[in-house]
């Protein structure tokens, strides 16, 4: 049960009813997520900013979605887990590749290294080696490309724990269970 309210589109008013109506006419519906966030509308922009810049950048839709399975996995945030994992086959992921990524891994060499890498970003809070960025670059993608990285993994990091702060009711079909 969420301890944190989530806001109706329908009774919200101001700068919350304004962002949580662009979220339902974008994605046709409203999350929860977004329902909770809406209590402080500086949060909900803040995050639909950072997430629509980064749907810019140059790593693909997998691979954004493959950054956040692996974040929420560590995180063990159950309500992102449901959401990537639903988004993630909306992008075209496989139900195998949405479990390798929670797993940190990916039968695309290129995925894997982008997400053993922000695997390690979380891992070491940043503080990663000069040779997880060489294995990053030799793999072909360029400064951009990290710093889209920990980008991703800073989003994600800031929904899996405002989800654990709020009891986020999942509003998602439920994660498949890793064994």
């Amino acid at each position: 049960m969420s301890r944190i309210n989530q806001i109706s589109p329908e009774t919200a008013t101001g700068k919350a009813k304004e962002l949580l109506d662009a979220v339902k006419s974008k994605l046709g519906l409203v999350p929860n997520l977004t329902r909770a966030l809406a209590n402080a509308p500086a949060a909900l922009e803040a995050y639909l900013q950072f997430s629509g810049s980064l749907g810019k950048g140059t790593l693909s839709a997998k691979n954004r979605e493959r950054i956040a399975l692996v974040v929420a996995q560590e995180n063990q945030c159950d309500y992102c887990l449901a959401a990537h994992s639903t988004i993630g086959k909306m992008v075209g992921l496989t139900a195998d590749e949405i479990r390798d990524s929670r797993k940190g891994t990916s039968t695309d060499s290129k995925s894997e290294v982008l997400v053993r890498f922000a695997q390690k970003v979380l891992e070491t809070k940043g503080r990663v080696s000069d040779a997880d960025l060489q294995s990053v670059r030799e793999a072909g993608f360029d400064d951009g490309a990290l710093a889209e990285v920990v980008g991703n993994v800073a989003l994600n990091i800031f929904t899996n724990y405002f989800n654990h702060v709020a009891g986020t009711d999942v509003d998602f079909p439920a994660a498949e269970v890793l064994v």
